[in-house]
């Protein structure tokens, strides 16, 4: 039954300590992978408020352990922790590293052909955007990128790697049709050397003098104009947002300096918002061999092509396997009531045109490249960007119905 409703998803930024976690574990895997693709890593990473610990379990011919560190400093310096006033420097902090050997057990069926572990897994599609995402967790993403753009480029010069978004939706009968709310909070220098202006409470660029504090007003009028607006789409109903812009107050303090971050506790920010079940796998810091990873990909990909060929608006797609076995145990679609030829049918194509085992999965999407930093801030899907073969729709064209 078509309804109507609010639905909220929400972001975080690169800087957010378990974003960092995830970035860090995933440069780890990119560094093993660039020497030997056929690397199977499981990197997970801690990060505290005096440094970072990277554990987990490697089987690889790269010799990677004297490089960790410079890997680990390398990516809190480009989010930008890069200095004590900030809360954290990357030049200052503890790095351990924990990884130790796979166990040979698991190396074994993965090496037959097997999936690395058990799980299901659960890929989402729908046309509510041109990249066929959820429009809550795609706006959400695309928020915590203009803030970073604007954080690197200094055109606002007080804004710091730490921040969260979150975005409402108005639906009727199912539709999207406009946004009832936006939080965003973000963490912020207490002052600035500067001066503030002309009167309109912006921050120009260029040569600043004297110091001031950074106002509540500056900061919520900053975001949502220079943040916020040039981010929302020209199509939905946008006049009576509410606002809500650090709404706890001053946000100073942030990042590892507040709060412990971890690799895999952001699943459902990587995925779609809430808008579809998740299996409970992360992403991040996992091989391609890592079902919850690779077959994840491939239901992103089956989904995308079965709503761009147009067969249904809306489509969840579930696999699931066992350690050790190459074939799934289960392939499910549905069409949430939206498709306009039975699921069955659809899918008897889908398992006809695709090889859904580990191998398979691996080599249609060229998983084996180091890849995956880039895939750990702003969502695995949903940006058509070269290297995430999973967005293609080249499998659209061959679907009939």
């Amino acid at each position: 039954m078509r309804k109507n409703y609010l639905f909220t998803s929400e972001s975080v930024s690169e800087g957010h300590p378990d974003k960092m976690a995830d970035q860090i574990s995933d440069a780890v895997l990119d560094a093993y992978l660039t020497i030997d693709p056929d690397s199977k890593v499981a990197c997970e990473t801690i990060v505290t408020h005096e440094g970072v610990t990277v554990a987990g379990e490697v089987h690889s011919n790269a010799e990677l352990n004297d490089s960790i560190d410079g890997i680990v400093r390398a990516v809190v310096s480009d989010i930008g922790y890069t200095h004590t006033a900030y809360g954290y420097d990357s030049e200052e902090i503890f790095v351990i590293n924990s990884l130790h050997q796979q166990s040979h057990e698991i190396r074994k069926r993965v090496l037959e052909g097997g999936a690395g572990d058990q799980g299901l897994m659960f890929g989402y599609a729908c046309n509510e955007t041109k990249e066929l995402m959820p429009l809550a967790i795609w706006l959400s993403h695309r928020i915590m990128e203009r803030q970073a753009a604007m954080r690197k480029s200094r055109d606002i010069p007080w804004l710091l790697p730490d921040a969260k978004s979150q975005v409402t939706i108005i639906y009727e009968d199912d539709v999207p049709v406009g946004i009832d709310t936006i939080v965003v909070s973000t963490q912020h220098m207490p002052y600035i050397i500067g001066h503030q202006g002309h009167g309109s409470g912006m921050m120009p660029m260029g040569h600043y003098s004297g110091a001031y504090g950074i106002s509540d007003i500056l900061i919520e009028e900053n975001v949502i104009e220079s943040i916020i607006k040039p981010t929302l789409p020209t199509d939905l109903k946008t006049d009576n947002i509410k606002y809500l812009i650090n709404p706890s107050g001053r946000f100073e303090i942030g990042g590892p300096a507040a709060d412990t971050g971890l690799t895999g506790r952001k699943i459902i920010v990587d995925t779609y918002g809430g808008s579809c079940p998740h299996g409970g796998g992360a992403f991040s810091g996992k091989d391609p061999s890592k079902v919850d990873r690779s077959a994840a990909y491939m239901a992103r990909y089956i989904a995308k092509n079965i709503v761009a060929s147009g067969a249904a608006k809306k489509c969840l797609v579930q696999l699931a396997y066992a350690i050790g076995k190459a074939e799934p145990i289960s392939f499910m679609l549905d069409f949430q009531g939206t498709g306009i030829v039975p699921e069955d049918e659809i899918a008897k194509q889908i398992t006809g045109m695709l090889d859904l085992t580990p191998r398979g999965i691996i080599e249609k999407l060229n998983l084996k490249r180091p890849i995956y930093r880039n895939t750990a801030c702003y969502g695995h899907f949903g940006r058509e960007l070269p290297d995430f073969t999973w967005e293609r729709t080249d499998l659209a064209k061959e679907i009939s119905f």
